[in-house]
């Protein structure tokens, strides 16, 4: 009884039950059928019922016991239509337009395609890291329980990526549940937004030369993945579990973290002792990728920062934010 359209579908029944009933009373009192439908509808809906001649005790009591039912019947009916009205459509729309509304204040934010269980994993780390993020799943019960904005749609319909602010976002995973899937994906959002950073999702090594020539900038594959940190736990899994937890566990004090020197940045130009990095931050920058691809790992003290360099770096959050923020801040 809690579902408004088995209420409505109920009512309904019973509203027909009552009218059935009440037009065979009626037939029973001498009127015609097309009378007896009418005189059903008028006294059920409290316009009067006609008396064309005398009734008897038993006829008065028919009529009493139809207004009853009758009226109680329509009233429900007219409270399960009202509810489903108001609980459903009325609320999907406002829920609708709230989130639409969310979207569009987004900027910077990812769009994860495919809410499976790569999807919802990726989609919760994110929203733990704080990151603003926008589901898009063409399967209706996946997107149950979803805390955060959800499109129900197929990415190969471009209005879907537009509704997820594609034109805004800064990263978009394909984690759909085919290959084909995450090709169109990738090709779609490029083709939205040429700037998007795409990470998708591959099942067979063979797909993800051709991901990557579609646009996509990084390609996972899960099996391969899987493997290699199988792998790893045998051979180290000491160092494994330390950059778990460093990457993953809340509760640990340092931090693995990344941050990029900005074009005219403080940093730019200045060699890492010359800086006075870490001194000034007390993060310990473990190797510099530079604009190429290229890395430069265990950075010795005269290694020189240029704008685009990204640092990893380790220390506590309060020393990763102070880095980013010395990064990013422009030369005096």
């Amino acid at each position: 009884m809690r579902d408004p359209f088995r209420r409505v579908r109920i009512a309904l029944v019973a509203v027909g039950l009552v009218y059935v009933a009440g037009t065979i009373g009626f037939l029973t009192l001498g009127y015609g059928l097309l009378d007896a439908l009418y005189q059903t509808a008028a006294t059920i809906s409290t316009l009067g019922f006609e008396s064309r001649h005398g009734l008897s005790a038993a006829d008065k009591g028919f009529l009493i016991g139809l207004i009853i039912i009758g009226v109680g019947t329509t009233l429900y009916a007219f409270s399960s239509v009202l509810e489903l009205l108001v609980d459903g459509h009325v609320r999907a729309l406002a829920g609708r337009r709230r989130m639409e509304r969310d979207i569009a204040r987004m900027t910077a934010h990812v769009i994860v395609c495919g809410c499976g269980r790569v999807g919802s994993e990726v989609s919760r780390f994110l929203s733990q890291s704080g990151r603003d993020v926008v589901v898009i799943d063409r399967d209706p019960s996946r997107l149950e329980g979803v805390t955060h904005p959800a499109i129900l749609g197929d990415v190969a319909d471009d209005e879907t990526l537009r509704a997820a602010g594609i034109e805004r976002a800064a990263t978009l995973v394909a984690a759909l549940d085919t290959d084909a899937d995450n090709l169109y994906a990738t090709v779609a959002a490029k083709s939205l937004n040429p700037s998007v950073t795409v990470v998708a999702r591959a099942r067979n090594v063979s797909s993800e030369i051709k991901l990557v020539r579609a646009g996509a900038d990084r390609v996972v594959n899960p099996q391969r993945l899987g493997g290699d940190r199988m792998a790893s736990f045998v051979l180290q899994p000491h160092v494994v579990d330390f950059v778990d937890v460093v990457m993953h566990d809340g509760g640990l004090e340092f931090r693995l973290a990344q941050c990029a020197v900005t074009p005219g940045s403080a940093l730019s130009g200045r060699s890492l002792r010359s800086s006075g990095l870490h001194e000034a931050t007390g993060a310990l920058v473990l190797a510099i990728r530079r604009p190429d691809g290229s890395f430069t790992t265990d950075p010795s003290p005269e290694e020189v920062f240029t704008d685009g360099d990204v640092l990893i770096s380790v220390g506590t959050s309060e020393q990763v934010a102070a880095l980013a923020e010395l990064a990013a801040r422009a030369a005096s």
